[in-house]
């Protein structure tokens, strides 16, 4: 396929090659010696005059008839060597400013009296000129042939100058046929927007010559200047497509690393700059995008947006906090920038030359301001961080270098290079080494963020293997009675505890249950805590109550720590006695028991909790679990809820069981069951 595209295109350009050879081989130049007669074949000839100019307009100036003997005598021929100082091309000619009507815009007009002899048959057509300030229509002996740009509003719409072609229609040509050698007009009205006279020195009107000649030859050479434009731009494209890759690259990584949010400040500053890319190529090949709302994305939008994300970029690539103030400075600074670049545009009134000069002098100055911003907060992490700090100086400084390319121009440095017809900017230069310097960073960042990733993992494995271990196990069986225990964490470490602790020597049972408040790491070192507790207490007193104020007072004074928790004693006749902590109350076969509530653990100190006895009989099941159970919710917002809990224990269901049921309903927190059963010895032994 690519061979394919390859052979096609060098076709296609060794055929352009031919027909230009061919051209440049019969083509006569007209130096506007206004007597003679042009004789069209093969060829095109370039109208370099002397035009006749006029400023104002007219709707009659398009007329042939019209004595413009009066009229200024514009000369198009080009000086030796001149080029196009922004684009690169050659046979550039200084507008009207610098031919004595320096400041003026609006409309200005241009007429030529041609006299053509073509061949029999020979189509003709009209290139315009390549380079224009700014829009124009151009008219054959009074008739409209057509225009570029949008003359359909009071003020027309601008666009950067682009190749244009124009056929002349069937009646001019039997008008040449019948006629030849008559005289005709050439008329361009042409429109000059007022901020085009802030960019050019000696803008104004028609920089080349527009020409005329055979359809065919002026189609090749149409198409020969849309690929020069196409190189000329190349490179911006190049630099978008760049901008564009590297900023979703970085709006991705923040799915990689939820915790870094300089992914998305560095993600949205290059998408910013690869959008910007992206209107000036569409404002340069295509009359979709005007040239003053191009301005106005420019210096409005992305020039503050942009020295603002930048800034912000660097406080976030290095985690500062303070001072707290600095983001709102960046955002009043870029605000009074954009409104001072609205103003300089004059898009709405005129300003005069020494206020817009000021308000030039304080855009420089904010500009500059963002930038200092920026510089210091890589100084200060210089100072404090070391190398990745000087890594990241390169691309401020290559970026401050970009920002600041028009006034490095005016100081006279090069700045603009047009190499094989490729416009290479510095601009492009700081662009690209930017980009590569960027993703180095970035690399190193992510790499960094694997390496810490994969510590928070192992530290969570290690948590989760000492949870397991600390935690009691899964079927326990103590004379009298059956255990069952069931666990299932909503993350590797969970929140919820319980230990079931027999005493030796009279056969009674110590189960305690709760539930840390949050989920995580967090919860699994309070629960790890706790659990440390219970065995402490259990060691003085298998008091219910006694147990609950013991882990009271260790939750005490730990911040948000807080814990509901529930502890019971089952002696070997069946008699309990339970202290509650705002825990759900067990379940006795499958009716939840009325257990007073109570404030969790870790709020007051010295609180009293609340005892409830009671008595188990031989096959009672005391079931004891967690509001992972209740609080199970389904895709519709359903709650698993105490009725349907209830109906499940209704019927022989193990802690398992009941566990998966809720965790399939849909599980959103820590889930933990534990079963109870009251067993006659004798029972229990032939089990």
């Amino acid at each position: 396929m690519v061979w394919r595209v390859c052979r096609w295109v060098s076709l296609r350009v060794a055929l352009l090659i031919v027909v230009l050879l061919g051209v440049l081989a019969s083509a006569e130049l007209a130096y506007g010696d206004e007597g003679g007669s042009i004789a069209i074949g093969r060829s095109m000839v370039a109208l370099q005059g002397p035009w006749k100019f006029h400023t104002g307009d007219l709707p009659a100036w398009a007329g042939a008839k019209l004595d413009d003997s009066a009229w200024e005598s514009v000369d198009m021929r080009a000086e030796a060597g001149a080029m196009d100082p922004t684009g690169g091309q050659s046979g550039y000619v200084p507008g009207w400013s610098a031919k004595g009507h320096p400041g003026y815009w609006g409309y200005g007009w241009y007429r030529l009296h041609v006299k053509l002899e073509p061949s029999r048959g020979t189509k003709l057509a009209i290139f315009g000129p390549n380079d224009l300030d700014d829009v124009y229509q151009l008219y054959w002996d009074g008739v409209l042939l057509g225009s570029f740009g949008n003359f359909s509003y009071a003020q027309p719409k601008t666009y950067n100058a682009q190749p244009a072609m124009f056929e002349l229609p069937a009646e001019a040509r039997r008008e040449l046929e019948a006629h030849p050698g008559a005289e005709h007009v050439l008329a361009f009205r042409v429109w000059m927007d007022r901020t085009t006279l802030e960019d050019t020195p000696d803008a104004g009107g028609m920089h080349t010559a527009p020409s005329i000649g055979e359809a065919g030859v002026v189609t090749a050479i149409y198409q020969n200047n849309w690929l020069s434009l196409l190189r000329a731009v190349a490179l911006n494209l190049v630099a978008t497509a760049m901008f564009l890759l590297l900023g979703a690259g970085c709006v991705c990584l923040i799915f990689f690393d939820r915790s870094d949010d300089v992914y998305l400040w560095m993600g949205g500053v290059l998408l910013l700059a690869g959008t910007f890319g992206v209107a000036v190529s569409m404002g340069s090949l295509t009359q979709w995008i005007s040239i003053p709302t191009e301005r106005v994305f420019a210096d409005v939008v992305y020039v503050p947006l942009s020295a603002a994300l930048w800034v912000m970029v660097w406080w976030r690539w290095f985690r500062f906090e303070r001072p707290r103030w600095l983001p709102y400075l960046v955002v009043g600074l870029s605000v009074l920038l954009a409104v001072i670049n609205l103003l300089s545009l004059n898009l709405w009134f005129a300003v005069s030359p020494s206020v817009n000069a000021l308000l030039t002098d304080v855009s420089v100055g904010l500009r500059l301001s963002l930038f200092v911003v920026s510089l210091t907060i890589v100084w200060f992490a210089i100072r404090y961080r070391g190398t990745e700090a000087w890594l990241v100086l390169v691309p401020l400084l290559l970026s401050g270098v970009s920002r600041f390319e028009p006034e490095l121009a005016g100081l006279g440095l090069p700045v603009v290079w047009f190499p094989y017809g490729v416009t290479l900017d510095l601009a492009f230069i700081t662009q690209f080494c930017q980009v590569l310097v960027l993703a180095v960073l970035l690399i190193r960042r992510v790499y960094r963020s694997v390496i810490e990733q994969r510590r928070k993992a192992d530290d969570i494995k290690q948590a989760q293997e000492v949870q397991q271990v600390i935690l009691s196990d899964t079927k326990m069986s103590f004379p009298g009675f059956d255990v069952e225990c069931e666990y299932r964490p909503a993350r590797e470490v969970g929140g919820d505890f319980f230990q079931i602790l027999p005493h030796c020597s009279d056969g009674s049972l110590l189960v305690v249950a709760g539930d840390v408040t949050g989920k995580g790491l967090k919860a699994g070192m309070v629960v790890a805590l706790l659990v440390g507790a219970i065995r402490t207490a259990a060691e003085t007193s298998d008091d219910p109550r006694y147990v609950l104020e013991v882990l009271n007072r260790r939750l005490i004074g730990r911040g948000d720590s807080y814990a509901t928790c529930l502890a019971m004693r089952i002696e070997a006749d069946g008699s309990a006695v339970l202290a509650n902590a705002g825990h759900l109350p067990p379940y006795c076969n499958d009716r939840a028991m009325e257990v007073e509530g109570s404030l969790p653990l870790g709020m007051i100190d010295g609180i009293e909790f609340p005892l409830m006895r009671f008595h188990l009989k031989d096959g009672d099941r005391l079931t004891l679990i967690s509001d992972g159970i209740i609080e199970a919710t389904d895709a519709r917002g359903n709650l698993f809820g105490f009725e349907r809990t209830g109906e499940l224990l209704a019927n022989p269901i193990s802690a398992g069981e009941l566990a998966t049921a809720a965790q399939k309903f849909g599980q959103d927190d820590d889930i933990s069951v534990i079963c109870v059963t009251r067993v006659a010895e004798f029972d229990q032994v032939l089990v």
